[in-house]
């Protein structure tokens, strides 16, 4: 199961996927260090579209059957996310840095999505989060 942990930066995205991914023994796939091994901080349009796929095709070679693959990245776009395509969508809607003004213009607040964070308190809502996606699995 494809688990998207999404939001603006700096936002406690990070922080919420590795919580997750304690609670639901997950695999993480988190798209800074992803970023690193492809070395690719191709930050445009076409870069982060590359990146959503990357994302996508990794998460589906690390899910298991009966496990989970918890992605942490921001998804700007409605276009990212459909190519992402997960299986459940956490938006972590909390107050982040204005310091990437690109990213602050392409971010289109989703339309869709299974849970909503609203404060950057992890521990409050982790176990929210799993019970939900253990009942949607």
């Amino acid at each position: 199961m494809k688990i998207l942990i999404m939001g603006m930066p700096e936002t406690g995205k990070s922080t919420l996927a590795n919580q997750i991914c304690l609670e639901l023994k997950a695999k993480l796939l988190n798209a800074d260090q992803i970023r690193e091994k492809f070395d690719d901080w191709d930050f445009t349009e076409r870069g982060r579209i590359r990146q959503a796929y990357r994302m996508r095709d990794l998460a589906i070679f690390c899910d298991t059957k009966d496990g989970y693959v918890v992605c942490d990245f921001i998804c700007p776009t409605p276009e990212t996310r459909k190519i992402f395509n997960a299986d459940f969508t956490v938006w972590v809607d909390t107050k982040g840095t204005d310091k990437y003004d690109d990213t602050n213009r392409l971010f289109t607040q989703p339309e869709t999505y299974d849970f909503r964070v609203t404060t950057k308190d992890a521990q409050f809502w982790t176990p929210k989060i799993c019970r939900l996606i253990e009942k949607t699995k």
